[in-house]
């Protein structure tokens, strides 16, 4: 072999390798770079998610605070509404039981009270007294019951009140008083507790 043709042949060899040492380099290059690529597309699919997911709980978050006011505004608005219906109601209540103190019934109402409180009281003193409203009938209750009435300084719209000193009871069965609790213990989902 001539010194051309190992020339050539060296330049052959040489080149073919330089061509697969090229190919190698350029696909591992290629490799390379799908890798990166791969990588640069979870890493920005991650931080998309972790930003929709952050996004998401902040739009949550103000909806959640947006709702919150809402109903709280909402609860007032009913609690006011229901104050509202709550006074028309027992301003009703009281306008029927001020026709009813006008009846005879209420005066049948009232011996029975008073006849109930006597049987009570038993054979303890005891002191009942009309509304300042009903003075007018302290007389004809008394004969009807036969039982001493007094008439309270205080108007207390209906009932009596009793008073059994020796024992420190007091018997409240005055429609102020009723009205009032009836009225502190009112609830628009059950009206009275324990309904």
């Amino acid at each position: 072999m001539t010194i051309d043709e190992k020339l050539q042949h060296f330049y052959e060899v040489s080149l073919d390798e330089a061509r697969e040492d090229a190919a190698q380099a350029i696909q591992e290059h290629k490799e390379h770079l799908a890798r990166t690529l791969e990588d640069h597309k979870q890493t920005s699919r991650q931080n998309a998610e972790a930003e929709i997911k952050a996004e998401t709980g902040h739009v949550r978050r103000e909806v959640n605070k947006a709702l919150s006011a809402e109903q709280i505004t909402l609860r007032r608005d009913l609690s006011r509404k229901q104050e509202e219906l709550k006074e028309t109601l027992f301003a009703e209540v009281k306008t029927k039981v001020q026709q009813f103190i006008t009846t005879a019934e209420y005066d049948e109402y009232l011996c029975r009270r008073i006849n109930e409180a006597v049987k009570f009281a038993g054979d303890d003193e005891i002191q009942i007294y009309l509304s300042s409203s009903d003075k007018s009938k302290a007389n004809d209750l008394a004969q009807k019951t036969g039982t001493p009435l007094q008439v309270s300084k205080e108007d207390f719209i209906g009932g009596i009140r009793a008073e059994i000193p020796h024992k420190n009871i007091l018997i409240d069965n005055s429609f102020s008083a009723n009205l009032a609790s009836m009225c502190r213990e009112f609830k628009f989902d059950g009206g009275l507790k324990n309904e």
